[in-house]
């Protein structure tokens, strides 16, 4: 049986989609049953006096999971993956904005969707308290605080990996057994250091999300 693995994203995280893209290989080479969950990080960087995503109409990423769980709940867990590589791929490769309504609406017809989902999504209420409690819940039983967050077997959250660019081939499987290890270790962190280069390198990478997003980044500090 394929090994079970929940990931929660956000779409508008430039380092969830480059986890999203290595799980997928591993996915192809391994043979991996992947739940996809969504995780606000517009809510866990909410700025102090503004509304929370919930409380708005449409918002950069809240806005776009509620598309997404409209998807899951008429057309299931694999249509929400679709819809994932879809707007990721769009957004972080092809520098399309897909916060912007009418143009994801655009950008999921040409991807094989109904491109009334947007207009539904953004009608239905229900959408924002799914992807509201979907993120709470997050929070509360694992103590997540950004993506991308991996559930392993038994029950075991993850923070990451981050990793620019994503890897393929045996690389990507190399990268899953370490990561998979980790339930065996009460570990709690581990992470490298960035140098000069290295930001230089990730903000060469990201260049089309840089350029193509229309927010600035707000960080809090994780927990």
């Amino acid at each position: 049986m394929p090994e079970p693995l929940t990931f929660y994203f956000d779409p508008m995280c430039p380092y969830a989609y480059q986890t999203s893209v290595w799980i997928r290989e591993v996915r192809s080479r391994q043979g991996l049953d992947i739940t996809w969950r969504f995780f606000s990080l517009e809510e866990v960087n909410l700025v102090e006096g503004k509304a929370h995503p919930w409380e708005r109409p449409w918002s950069y990423g809240f806005g776009q999971m509620r598309v997404g769980a409209l998807i899951r709940r008429e057309l299931g867990n694999d249509a929400l993956d679709r819809w994932y590589e879809a707007v990721g791929h769009g957004f972080f490769n092809g520098g399309v904005k897909t916060h912007v309504p009418a143009v994801h609406a655009e950008l999921i017809a040409d991807a094989g969707f109904d491109a009334s989902f947007v207009e539904r999504a953004i009608a239905d209420e229900s959408t924002l308290d799914e992807v509201r409690e979907e993120h709470q819940d997050a929070v509360a039983r694992y103590g997540a605080h950004g993506v991308p967050t991996l559930i392993l077997q038994p029950d075991y959250a993850v923070y990451g990996p981050v990793v620019v660019p994503a890897p393929t081939g045996d690389d990507a499987v190399a990268l899953w057994d370490l990561v998979r290890s980790a339930p065996r270790f009460q570990l709690y962190e581990l992470r490298h250091p960035k140098t000069h280069d290295d930001v230089a390198s990730v903000a060469n990478h990201f260049r089309t999300y840089l350029t193509t997003r229309d927010w600035h980044t707000v960080e809090n500090p994780a927990p």
